[in-house]
């Protein structure tokens, strides 16, 4: 469940790796071998079989012995068409006449009676397998990839459907089960906060402190202006990056909200992209931030976009408004307890 969540990439290409292990190896060559059987000159290639017949027309002109003849192509009930076939192609009037001769043999009345040959279907159990595991193959990932789908679909939703509040706006009573990277946790709502940037506030940078019900510190949210475009005053601030510090987690978690023009331009993307996970802002959308005993839902209530005769169109804020709902997660938290470590070094 984590590795799908974590790199659902990996993970199909780890299941498409085991399925041909054990279709080729279990299967194909184990369990259901492929075995051939009762092979004649008809299994093998046209440019062969023209070969074998000419050879037995040679053979049969040195010494003509009928029966050997017969014997050699017994299996083969379409050989007389295939030499007829030969003859009329051949330019060779002494090798077509031979090749007659092995017509009549088998069937007794020689080229002038018999149907005009039918192509070989060579190799055609071969293709038809081939084309099967192939289809096989297809199917198996298509059905990979749309239960993937919705794995992470309806884990999405569970996250979403857990981590808002009521339609009064106050938190509700029990911690719900969160999908969250770490697998399904239980979770307790602490607290919720609205924060709104509007252009002009250059020095946005709102921060929040997260405590549980008795008051103990848990960590740190907020948001602040990550970069901006155009001139210096006012800002026109074209990324907004969402944050979250945790007690117990030595990283602070980081999220950059930006712009429609700033998630398409790759060099302010890239820019931007050491100091978080780059989102394209959009109204209704929630991100996630995750650490090892929180986990913060930032949903993206209201935007609006500036207007500018000399910058992109869609590419700074004119307002944004960001509800952030903490959460803190119960039992073992996974990571480091930082003030212990701290206690302990001030002790030793």
């Amino acid at each position: 469940m984590a590795l799908i969540e974590k790199r659902p990439l990996l993970a199909m290409l780890a299941a498409l790796i085991l399925g041909f292990v054990i279709g080729l190896f279990i299967f194909g060559w184990w369990l259901t071998p492929v075995e051939y059987t009762g092979a004649g000159p008809q299994d093998m290639l046209p440019e062969y079989q023209q070969s074998y017949i000419r050879a037995l027309a040679d053979l049969y002109a040195f010494d003509g012995n009928q029966t050997r003849v017969q014997e050699a192509l017994r299996i083969w009930p379409e050989a007389d068409q295939a030499a007829c076939q030969m003859a009329q192609e051949t330019g060779d009037p002494a090798d077509a006449t031979r090749l007659q001769a092995v017509a009549i043999i088998l069937n007794g009345v020689g080229c002038e009676a018999a149907p005009p040959a039918a192509e070989e279907e060579t190799g055609g159990g071969t293709n038809s397998l081939l084309l099967i595991c192939g289809l096989g193959l297809v199917l198996a990932i298509l059905v990979g990839a749309i239960l993937l789908l919705m794995q992470r679909r309806g884990g999405g939703e569970q996250m979403r459907s857990g981590s808002g509040f009521g339609a009064t706006g106050e938190m509700p009573a029990g911690g719900p089960q969160l999908e969250s990277a770490m697998g399904e946790v239980q979770a307790t709502p602490v607290a919720r906060f609205r924060t709104t940037y509007n252009r002009g506030h250059d020095s946005y940078d709102d921060s929040f402190s997260i405590e549980n019900a008795s008051g103990e510190f848990l960590g740190e949210c907020g948001v602040g202006i990550s970069e901006s475009i155009g001139m210096d005053a006012p800002r026109n601030a074209t990324a907004l990056e969402v944050w979250l510090f945790d007690k117990n987690d030595i990283r602070t978690v980081t999220k950059v909200l930006m712009s429609d023009h700033a998630f398409f331009d790759e060099a302010l993307k890239a820019k931007l992209a050491p100091k978080g996970e780059p989102v394209l802002a959009r109204q209704g959308e929630t991100v996630v931030l995750e650490t090892a005993s929180l986990i913060i839902n930032a949903v993206i209530v209201d935007l609006a976009y500036g207007m500018d005769e000399g910058l992109p169109e869609e590419s700074y804020f004119e307002r944004l408004t960001v509800e952030l709902s903490a959460w803190a997660k119960e039992g073992d938290f996974g990571g480091p307890d930082i003030e212990g470590k701290v206690d302990e070094l001030l002790n030793f």
